[in-house]
């Protein structure tokens, strides 16, 4: 079967100009359009001849989709623009626009994972460039749409508020994806969201461009199913083009982003493309398609259809357009035998230092006048501050705003600090961490809120892929800094059930860079959400999970003790890392965290009428744990016991009893948890939740 080059070769000497075609066309937009198509479609031959050579290690393509490149000849360079992986075109187009001579080089750096990739330093193949203002997707399965949508408001927000960002004023957000992502419901999500704000009125310029092959992998779309889809969302402008019509393609193209920068609301062009060489390297597509489908597309090639226009033009001969083909081939192939033998990353620490987290001092806090604060008071008094003394933070999530939250913990604050920074969002998780995602890149230190745990896991994939990987695979050059709140873990009376008391964090801790506190006594709730802003402020990822079944608690041992409140505070941060250490007893050391702080000092008590003394240590950072600082808390003690309120399974006692084997602790360790259980309503709940109890026979029995 003939390959798409050879018919490119075949075809292109034979073009004749054809009158009757002629259109008053821009011969110039043109020339850099046809430049581009055939640069990447030429990084794509590389990239299979770089995989042949055992060099390369990336060839999922961009050919055929090589009408995207109108995007970035006619965006601007400043545009931020989140891509889908086939945007080669459009990665050219806009390098050749800045003026850089470094765009084929850049491309063939990523494919061999070179340490000098402009980009990932040799983490991934990715189409990013802080130059180009391309911000690195890894695999764009619709994951980055939230993060455009959020970037889209951001700029909006920052218009309102007079705050500089990264971008100009009249930037619009550049949006790529496939037609079979269109079915994913975070690309569901988003362009619901997207519409959503439309409605409201909020700006939010994004153009989504839907790269329309009509095919995903080895699924056909169904015919006319992503064009419905697309040009039924309400408020949102809809363009379509085809990828074989150059000229059209360059008038729509021009339209839809003028439209968008007007009126700085969403857009959508459809953009109609075919797929060639397959969905990667490795794909046998004459298995699912015939050979006459794959050849009929050909006819659709945006090479030949751009290099037809400026025949048709006067502007070029066949024979020219295939000179330029080959020689573009030519200056591809020479700089990818050149990159072969560049260093690449060969080190645990270079390959994980982006993730590394800066280290700064725990600073004592500062008691001033006031009554005692139970731990949601303290959470709330410490928001006010950060927002306080921080414009740029925001603070949003599900009825945190006009109510306060579920458990009143940001009462106020929208009062206070008003609704364009303290706001009420939509009931979709994905779009609540997809909007501290796009306003974190917009220059905002954003606080979003998910309401419960439980429904952190439908949209865990934008903190693992998209907010934690954003610095590691733009080597630090790119950042989104956030702080997570989550309500969560269980013990709450009353008022319950799986969905509102989840105590698993796992999936949390399984997170390269992303850092988790759990503040567990209003005395330390201050200076770990403190902390957790300062490394947002520096870019990282955090979450800060609050105990819900401690938010109004007061007592500890006995009504009216008041030892579970804490007097007002300043300037207090507890740095990552620091564990909180609670009595002197030498008989045993009790780890824990969060509810389990709670109980196992109760538990303390009884242990000392036994005639046990005891010492607790409470974590408070999950992750990173802190290995060191627990391995330096059971120094000397000839007993530990591990009190973990997650699941026996995956909970977070595993990590800890491994860092106390591994540093061959001498003395005898012992854990209790949770049950592997989903947590029922009511008291059922007491049957597979770790109780006082529990921790008490335990301890005794280390003690026997």
């Amino acid at each position: 079967m003939e390959t798409i080059d050879e018919y490119v070769v075949r075809t292109l000497p034979g073009l004749q100009p054809d009158p009757e075609a002629a259109r008053d066309v821009d011969v110039v937009a043109l020339r850099h359009l046809f430049a581009a198509q055939v640069q990447s479609r030429h990084l794509d031959f590389a990239a299979r001849w770089l995989q042949g050579r055992g060099e390369g290690h990336y060839t999922i393509g961009s050919a055929g989709h090589e009408s995207n490149a109108a995007l970035g000849l006619l965006s601007e360079v400043s545009d931020p623009a989140l891509l889908h992986y086939r945007s080669g075109g459009l990665y050219a187009a806009r390098s050749a626009k800045s003026g850089r001579d470094d765009g084929v080089r850049a491309i063939l750096q990523s494919l061999t994972s070179a340490r000098s990739d402009p980009m990932s330093g040799g983490r991934h193949k990715v189409f990013g460039h802080p130059a180009l203002s391309i911000v690195p997707q890894t695999s764009t399965i619709s994951s980055h749409l939230p993060r455009a949508v959020g970037l889209g408001l951001g700029l909006g927000f920052a218009r309102r508020l007079g705050r500089h960002t990264a971008w100009p004023e009249d930037a619009v957000v550049l949006c790529s994806f496939g037609d079979a992502s269109v079915n994913h419901s975070t690309a569901v999500g988003a362009l619901n969201a997207a519409a959503y704000l439309t409605h409201r009125g909020l700006a939010c310029p994004v153009l989504f461009v839907c790269e329309d092959n009509r095919i995903g992998i080895s699924t056909a779309s169904p015919e006319g199913w992503p064009g419905a889809m697309l040009e039924g969302l309400p408020g949102i402008a809809y363009r379509a083009a085809d990828g074989d019509d150059p000229v059209g393609l360059l008038r729509q193209t021009q339209d839809a982003l003028d439209a968008v920068r007007s009126s700085r609301s969403p857009g959508v062009l459809h953009l109609s493309t075919v797929r060639f060489l397959g969905h990667a390297g490795s794909d046998a597509e004459v298995a699912y398609r015939t050979r006459k489908r794959i050849e009929a597309d050909y006819d659709r090639d945006p090479i030949v259809a751009t290099a037809r226009a400026l025949v048709d033009a006067g502007a070029m001969t066949g024979a020219e357009a295939l000179d330029a083909y080959e020689s573009t081939r030519r200056g591809v192939m020479a700089q990818a035998e050149e990159i072969i033998g560049e260093p690449r990353l060969d080190s645990r620490a270079a390959v994980v230092a982006p993730l590394a987290l800066p280290r700064f001092d725990s600073v004592p806090g500062r008691e001033v006048e006031g009554s005692r604060r139970t731990l949601a008071q303290a959470i709330n008094a410490t928001l006010g501050e950060l927002l306080e003394d921080h414009p740029e933070t925001l603070l949003f999530g599900e009825d945190v705003a006009v109510k306060g939250g579920v458990y009143g913990v940001t009462r106020g604050l929208r009062k206070r600090f008003g609704g364009q920074r303290v706001f009420d969002t939509l009931l979709d998780e994905q779009t609540i961490l997809g909007t501290g995602l796009g306003t974190a890149l917009a220059g905002f230190v954003p606080i979003p809120e998910i309401q419960y745990l439980a429904y952190l896991h439908n949209a865990e994939d934008q903190l693992r892929g998209e907010a934690a990987s954003l610095a590691f695979f733009s080597a630090g050059q790119y950042r989104n800094g956030m702080v997570v709140r989550i309500a969560g873990l269980a013990y709450q009376r009353g008022f319950g059930g799986h969905f509102h008391n989840d105590n698993s964090v796992a999936v949390l801790r399984d997170i390269p860079g992303l850092v988790l506190a759990v503040p567990s006594h209003p005395a330390d709730a201050p200076g770990l959400l403190r902390a957790c802003h300062r490394l947002a402020r520096e870019g990282r990822v955090c979450v800060y999970l609050e105990p819900i079944a401690r938010y109004h608690s007061r007592d500890l041992h006995e009504d009216g003790d008041g030892l579970w409140t804490a007097p007002p505070s300043e300037d207090a941060v507890i740095a990552p890392g620091e564990v909180g250490v609670h009595g002197d007893g030498r008989d045993l050391v009790i780890l824990t965290f969060g509810n389990g702080t709670f109980m196992s000092r109760r538990a303390v008590e009884e242990l000392r009428r036994r005639g046990v003394e005891a010492t607790v240590v409470d974590l408070r950072w999950l992750a990173p744990l802190p290995e060191e600082q627990i391995v330096d808390a059971c120094r000397g003690f000839d007993r530990v016991l591990v009190v973990d309120e997650t699941r026996h399974s995956g909970g977070v006692g595993e990590g800890v009893v491994s860092a106390l084997v591994a540093a061959r602790h001498p003395g005898r360790i012992a854990r209790v948890a949770s049950a592997d259980s989903f947590i029922p309503l009511g008291p059922a709940s007491d049957q597979v939740l770790l109780g006082e109890d529990e921790i008490v026979r335990a301890a005794l029995g280390l003690m026997a």
